[in-house]
């Protein structure tokens, strides 16, 4: 399989964590863009019914097959990530909306001092060719919502290309199961005091297949983690028990 090139080198071992269900149209490109300093790759396997696996191993024999044990892509991040090796773990979705040549500006963050390194389509030299009304709509007011809870300026929040780094892993404690994994991650790191990085991101149309993300009830349970989640919010509820 071509290895596309890295623009920057590091240091430290990387691990990529593609969840994926029913992928197997798409598999090969992606695993065709990551670049030689990824490590490791981890597909995480949602039961799919087509040959997402096979088709896997066959593009990158290295391939690291991880189950899930439950459904979801919460469930799917966090047992790729407790199956990673690397010192970096780096996550991003399997049906190609996301480009794995960018990986090396992430990297890059994570080599001077940032712990947690997220895409935005909301600066200067990122974009979406993918972005409906709706999800654009939901995007703003739930990142409206974190950067008041969490007195931040983030400029994007419903996108899951990551890269943090694995010491940290137990300190963003982690117990999502659905696509809120991103904003409860998200929230950890911005409550937890971590080093936070913005790097631009294309956000293109998926390749092939259709979405698994279902945007009303998915911005639903985003908007209850991060209430549940914002400072303070666990600290309150005992009192309002024993108090009452």
């Amino acid at each position: 399989m071509r290895r596309s090139g890295d623009t920057v080198a590091t240091t430290h071992t990387v691990s990529l964590v593609i969840p994926a269900r029913d992928e197997a149209r798409n598999i090969p490109w992606v695993f065709e863009q990551i670049p030689r300093c990824v490590d490791e790759v981890l597909l995480v396997d949602g039961a799919s019914v087509d040959a997402t696996i096979t088709v896997a191993r066959r593009c990158l024999p290295t391939v690291r097959s991880v189950k899930q044990s439950a459904p979801g892509k919460g469930n799917a991040l966090r047992s790729g990530f407790a199956a990673a090796t690397g010192e970096y773990i780096v996550m991003m979705d399997a049906d190609g909306s996301m480009w794995p040549g960018e990986i090396p500006h992430y990297l890059h963050f994570l080599d001077n001092g940032y712990d947690f390194v997220k895409g935005s389509r909301c600066i200067a030299g990122g974009g979406s060719l993918d972005l409906t009304r709706i999800r654009a709509l939901g995007n703003r007011a739930l990142l409206a919502v974190v950067n008041r809870l969490y007195d931040s300026r983030l400029t994007d929040l419903c996108y899951g290309f990551c890269a943090f780094r694995r010491e940290f892993l137990d300190e963003l404690d982690l117990r999502s199961s659905g696509f809120e994994i991103e904003a409860e991650m998200i929230a950890h790191a911005l409550r937890s005091g971590l080093r936070i990085a913005e790097v631009p991101s294309l956000e293109l149309p998926r390749r092939s297949g259709r979405s698994h993300l279902h945007a009303v009830s998915d911005g639903r349970r985003v908007l209850r983690t991060l209430l549940a989640e914002r400072p303070g919010a666990r600290s309150a509820a005992p009192l309002a028990v024993g108090e009452g």
